[in-house]
């Protein structure tokens, strides 16, 4: 049986490898337009080599989502990039006519769906899943797909409403710098992963108005708290609370200052998610007040000190 390659019909294996070749280095010799093309399916022959040199200059060019079919692909800049992820954005996608002739975007994604809910009359639930390898950048785009619909689905007509969408809209916002305050850390590959799994389910009435929100979590990686890789750190919680406690809070929670912890590795590392007045108000937004955040806080066990504490000669209580 002949194969046929690109309309070619050779006669033998060989001959189709050596027309592919041909098709590779036509495609790619021009490279210069690479970054323009904006859905995978358009690269001609699809290879590994030409989808990665694809998003490769898409990258390079600062273009970070790049459709595939169905599926879009989003690549982590690894810096901040504030005006890809602005309301003024956010309202844009919203309000196309058609936001899938838009440039790709996680906001195309969110409208989609959004949108799908609408056009039926018995509302189905849809699903967005979002995957990928540790500091892909799933936690961020989850974030802005939380944010975009906070945007996009709280907008009542009356004053009253309008307040309880805002406070719904705070506390979906809020509930982000809780869970990875408790669930995240700093890994080899990643200063902010999130070591569990989170189902979130957004609510929305019948005129597709946000009215609620539930976080289902899994497998959170509870050996962490006793162990940690070489170079790793422990849960952002604990640093939390070590650098950003007060003097009478160091002393009721047992945190002497300048204590060191044998379970608190790469205590000098600064990172962005050290900010423990984030998390406590964040909290505060959740209906979690400061009484109950304190038992929170002061929650310690007993430990040997060869477990977790300093070798003092006796069990020492500490902050756990």
């Amino acid at each position: 049986m002949s194969h046929c390659v690109n309309g070619h019909n050779p006669g033998s294996d060989g001959q189709a490898r050596e027309y592919l070749r041909e098709d590779l280095q036509e495609f790619l010799g021009g490279e210069v337009l690479l970054y323009k093309l904006d859905d995978l399916t358009r690269v001609n022959p699809v290879t590994l080599e030409t989808v990665l040199r694809c998003l490769q200059a898409r990258y390079m060019a600062d273009t970070f989502y790049t459709n595939a079919g169905c599926t879009l692909v989003a690549l982590n800049p690894f810096k901040p990039v504030p005006q890809l992820y602005s309301p003024e954005l956010m309202r844009e996608y919203h309000a196309a006519p058609q936001p899938q002739k838009l440039k790709p975007h996680v906001f195309t994604v969110g409208e989609q769906t959004y949108r799908n809910v609408k056009s039926l009359i018995e509302p189905v639930n849809q699903s967005i899943v979002v995957s990928g390898e540790s500091g892909a950048g799933k936690t961020w785009t989850s974030r802005c797909l939380m944010k975009f619909y906070a945007v996009v689905a709280a907008s009542p007509a009356s004053w009253e409403s309008h307040k309880i969408a805002e406070r719904i809209e705070q506390r979906i916002l809020n509930s982000n710098p809780v869970m990875e305050a408790f669930g995240n850390a700093c890994t080899l590959r990643n200063n902010n992963s999130s070591r569990f799994g989170k189902f979130i389910q957004l609510q929305l009435n019948r005129a597709q108005q946000m009215t609620g929100a539930a976080v289902q979590t899994y497998l959170l990686e509870k050996t962490r708290v006793a162990c940690q890789a070489s170079s790793e750190r422990n849960f952002h919680i604990f640093y939390q609370i070590c650098k950003g406690a007060s003097e009478d809070e160091r002393l009721q929670w047992h945190l002497p200052e300048g204590a060191a912890f044998s379970w608190l590795p790469n205590p000098e590392r600064s990172l962005e998610e050290d900010c423990f007045e984030v998390t406590r108000e964040a909290m505060l937004h959740l209906g979690i007040d400061t009484p109950t955040q304190n038992n929170i806080f002061k929650v310690r066990r007993k430990a040997t000190p060869l477990m977790f504490g300093r070798d003092d000669g006796g069990d020492t209580e500490y902050q756990t």
